[in-house]
């Protein structure tokens, strides 16, 4: 970074205090302003709390409730560059006039839109989000994912965004910035959504399968695996020799199980001869036996075992914390930053150990180019070209944050390296034949405002192509296999050769490096390896798992992160990098406090280690359910008035959470007994008038029908495709006040901008670019 820091200024939230670990481990100054009593995770968890989201920062103490507490917090801003606001009121105050300020508000809903006041936390936005509705058993309740991910989510958009607010502030002012945590978690489903968006119907929680690719969660002899069929026919035919050679194919030798579409259909069947297989062996064993075979399985290992993790492990991914108490070992950061260097070692700051701060003259203004009165408004990342290299779903939920700010995102692809996300029939989401390659609602929806250039790169031409391309792009962006861009001749050394200040974004599952850099990797098995599988489910001995794409969707937001973070990098200092972002660090730096946890880290269904009650309960209707987080006593009393139980709250037996989490099949009882009769909606409109928090488990019809929130605030956006016609899209969760993303464009048909760009970025005659095509490098 450059010789001085950016400042941030963070008013810490559960929404938003990872947003300043993620800005910790970008080098940032972040600087924490404590209340008097101290940030509240100084008491949870026995400290760990605090630890695992504060250590790096600075501390201040400021009483923002006193009179002199907005005049002392607006001295510190005077010399910030961001402010991370996750109050519920926010710093206007504090901030007004402050036209440097990048000012990032971080709320569980959004500043406007009828729910802008409604209470939030994990659960609860993880349900009105739609990410419960994915996650459990068909006929059972929803399950919440572990380490508070929706709050997560909005961490990692609330960094981004404040990285972009530092983007546009070379071409003009600060401003006000707006993340809503709901919104987050909607754009964060997979199909979760768009199967309803694009063929009409609302998939039931997978439970222990995942519901498009043939994959699942699998029981070993010692706990369990991650993994399944594989996305290719060579992966189908080498776990088939395997079943053979170890006399455990039954059946599956038969000619019919050849065909994709039959072991689809026949998915249980299939599965149980794996299982019978499996179910013998150990966990790490199997998985490393079915690697050496290149097939992508992996051990679902828990916190306490991440430590020993060989490939973690070898690239220096865990930090040393220094505390009070001692040193103790956390997670890392989800990419080393910058030029390869990663932040391994962290003080945790005592109180106000930083108070002098308050007293300090404002730092200098950053210079910045002021914009001409008539200039239009740019998005963030306009000027920006980046070349995708990427495809299936990591990489280009990676390239659509950018192209949504901004940036001329270029697509590589060809009819003979297909996307599968493009041609794959179980991922063709469509209410057409599953044979069109531009109707495939899953591509379509990640690949928005992108150009594509169908370009056939296993030929020495394509490379070539490739190599004018990478000479006129700030941005590679690839989540291939660790492997293969040095087998092209374009590793990071030869990308420096054509293009020294080339920012170079690997994506792949493990990493470039590392005695498992060349692991097969779904986001399943990464989720697994990370321990987010382990601990989702309803107790230790009743593990669900997660099985859609979290793991892919947060490893692409870590690379758009990154990829931001590094073009501010290279405006400062004029060097490009290499990012060498591994999917199952991204995904294992959401761990949250599970490390410092150790053996106590387990599954533990939908309740809360502190409020009590925490859960979901059925309602009204056909899997209809209610989230209720209760975080203190008063909102209790709340809560027992609504559902016409007020003795409840002064009962000896529920009066306390401690109490009530002791007492919980009577606290339950009472909340369940009501919630069955009322349909979902009434229930929460009636606890969120009385301040409670509470949502309605929304699947991605209600999402997209119902919810008046996304509504008022424009998140389902329509546009025109040339071939698959008019549909909604997931939109853009931040909302930049000056400067804001969109979606400009539909995804592009296959190849429909390639002579374009030959002609336009790499400056190719017309009569090269008739050979090329001539000689089938252009399909």
């Amino acid at each position: 970074m450059s010789e001085q820091a950016p400042r941030v200024v963070e008013l810490s939230s559960p929404f938003a205090r990872f947003a300043g670990r993620l800005l910790v481990g970008l080098g940032h100054e972040v600087v924490l302003v404590e209340p008097p009593e101290g940030d509240e995770t100084r008491r949870e968890q026995g400290g760990a709390a605090f630890v695992h989201w504060h250590a790096g920062k600075r501390s201040v103490s400021i009483d923002l409730a006193a009179p002199a507490g907005t005049v002392r917090l607006r001295r510190l801003l005077r010399g910030a560059d961001i402010l991370l606001d996750g109050t519920a009121h926010g710093a206007e105050a504090a901030a007004a006039g402050l036209d440097q300020l990048v000012h990032v508000r971080v709320t569980p809903f959004g500043l406007v839109g009828p729910r802008s006041d409604w209470q939030g936390t994990d659960l609860v936005v993880a349900a009105l989000g739609g990410m419960l509705a994915q996650v459990g058993d068909p006929d059972g309740p929803p399950l919440r994912l572990p380490e508070n991910q929706a709050e997560q989510l909005a961490g990692v958009n609330a960094a981004i965004a404040a990285l972009l607010g530092l983007r546009a502030r070379r071409r003009g002012p600060g401003q006000l910035i707006d993340v809503s945590a709901q919104a987050c978690v909607a754009a964060a489903l997979e199909a979760g959504a768009l199967a309803y968006l694009h063929e009409d119907r609302v998939p039931p929680r997978p439970g222990r399968v995942h519901p498009l690719v043939p994959h699942g969660l699998f029981r070993a002899s010692d706990g369990h695996l991650g993994g399944g069929l594989g996305g290719s026919p060579r992966m189908w035919d080498a776990l088939l020799d395997w079943l053979r050679e170890e006399k455990a194919d039954a059946d599956l030798a038969e000619p019919r199980w050849q065909d994709p579409v039959e072991r689809k259909k026949h998915q249980d069947h299939v599965f149980k001869v794996v299982q019978d297989f499996v179910g013998t062996r150990p966990k790490a064993e199997f998985a490393r036996q079915a690697q050496a075979r290149k097939l992508p399985w992996a051990a679902v290992d828990l916190p306490h075992e991440l430590p020993d993790n060989p490939q973690l492990a070898a690239r220096d991914f865990f930090t040393r914390v220094t505390t009070l108490d001692g040193e103790r070992t956390d997670l890392g950061f989800p990419f080393a930053f910058p030029e390869g260097r990663r932040r391994t070692e962290l003080v945790a700051p005592g109180q106000g150990d930083d108070q002098n701060l308050l007293d300090d003259p404002p730092r200098p203004a950053r210079t910045r180019t002021e914009p001409a009165a008539d200039e239009p408004v740019r998005p963030a990342l306009d000027g920006v070209r980046v070349l995708d290299l990427t495809w299936v779903l990591a990489g280009p939920y990676c390239t659509k944050i950018l192209a949504d700010h901004g940036a001329e995102v270029i697509k590589v692809e060809s009819a003979g390296r297909p996307d599968p996300t493009r041609f794959a029939p179980f991922m063709h989401l469509s209410r057409g034949p599953h044979t069109d390659p531009n109707t495939n609602g899953y591509f379509n929806e990640v690949n928005r405002n992108k150009r594509s250039l169908a370009l056939d790169t296993r030929t020495e031409e394509g490379v070539a192509v490739l190599r004018d391309l990478i000479a006129h792009c700030d941005v590679l962006v690839e989540n291939f296999s660790s492997t293969v861009m040095t087998k092209l001749g374009l590793g990071h050394e030869a990308l420096r050769a054509i293009n020294p200040d080339i920012v170079y974004v690997s994506m792949s599952g493990m990493g470039h490096t590392g005695p498992r850099n060349d692991w097969v990797s779904y986001a399943d098995t990464v989720s697994a390896s990370s321990g987010l599988t382990g601990l989702t489910g309803w107790g230790p001995d009743d593990v669900v798992g997660v099985i859609y794409g979290h793991g892919d969707i947060v490893a692409g937001l870590q690379a758009a992160l990154a990829t931001i973070a590094a073009l501010e990098h290279c405006a400062e200092t004029g060097r490009g990098q290499h990012i060498d972002l591994s999917q199952l660090e991204a995904i294992t730096a959401h761990m949250g406090t599970s490390v410092l946890r150790g053996t106590a880290a387990r599954a533990a269904g939908n309740t809360h280690p502190r409020w009590s009650p925490q859960g979901v309960y059925r309602c009204l209707g056909a899997d209809r359910w209610l989230a209720v987080s209760v975080r203190d006593d008063t909102e209790w009393t709340a809560l027992c008035e609504v559902i016409g139980r007020p003795g409840l709250a002064t009962d000896e037996r529920t009066r306390t959470a401690e109490a009530r989490r002791r007492e919980s099949a009577l606290v339950d009882g009472a909340l369940g007994t009501w919630a069955r009769g009322m349909s979902a909606d009434a229930a929460v409109e009636q606890l969120q008038a009385r301040g409670v928090p509470a949502g309605a488990v929304q699947d991605g019809r209600e999402l997209v029908e119902h919810d008046p929130q996304l509504r008022a605030r424009g998140f389902y956006v329509h546009q025109e495709h040339p071939v698959a016609g008019a549909f909604l899209h997931e939109g853009v969760p931040i909302t930049l006040t000056r400067t804001p993303g969109g979606i400009r464009e539909p995804a592009p048909v296959l190849g429909a901008d390639t002579d374009a760009v030959l002609r336009d970025v790499a400056g190719l005659t017309p009569e090269r670019i008739r050979h090329l095509r001539a000689g089938g490098v252009l399909r």
